[in-house]
């Protein structure tokens, strides 16, 4: 019989911004210093993570996203976002933001349970077509695959890297039951 894994998930609420927060920026900056292409480069500074943060949280207090967390023993290890779209003609679908699993969490499924955790959220807010991307050749590119996730395209040169060079973009999209 497989382990049952020791962390949970839930879904943040607006008023926990501020204890949880501290833990957000960690889970930020040791995300983009071990390289993930997540819209930031290294070295991420606190301010620059803790504006971003709370940009994240006026959208969960807007109702236009929902962020998830995994924790394991009260230490927070990961989180997911699911981009609302607000538009009347885009109501069926989201957007599958931000993964990230702290460095030394990685490989013991928190990744997927997190995607997997967020498509749920997606089905309950009556969203039928999810659309993410990621850094061609990342991990996640794979786990996005595997997930059940179609490739829909790939945008050369999309975004710069901790080097200085501009990596490539693969486009995802998964239609939900």
């Amino acid at each position: 019989m497989p382990d049952t894994p020791s962390f949970t998930i839930s879904k943040v609420d607006p008023d926990q911004e501020q204890s949880i927060l501290p833990a957000l920026i960690h889970l930020l900056q040791d995300t983009v210093a071990h390289g993930a292409s997540i819209g930031f480069l290294p070295p991420l500074n606190t301010e620059e993570a803790h504006n971003y943060w709370t940009s994240v949280f006026q959208d969960i207090a807007r109702h236009s996203c929902v962020l998830l967390i995994a924790r394991d023993e009260g230490q927070l290890i990961g989180s997911i976002q699911l981009g609302l779209a607000t538009k009347p003609n885009a109501l069926h679908r989201a957007e599958v933001q931000k993964l990230f699993v702290l460095h030394s969490q990685r490989r013991r499924g928190i990744g997927r349970a997190l995607l997997q955790a967020i498509e749920q959220i997606a089905r309950d807010e009556k969203r039928t077509l999810l659309i993410l991307d990621t850094r061609q050749g990342d991990a996640a590119e794979q786990l996005y695959h595997t997930a059940g996730y179609q490739e829909a395209g790939t945008i050369p040169a999309y975004a710069r890297n901790a080097n200085g060079t501009l990596d490539s973009t693969v486009f995802f999209y998964k239609l939900l039951d």
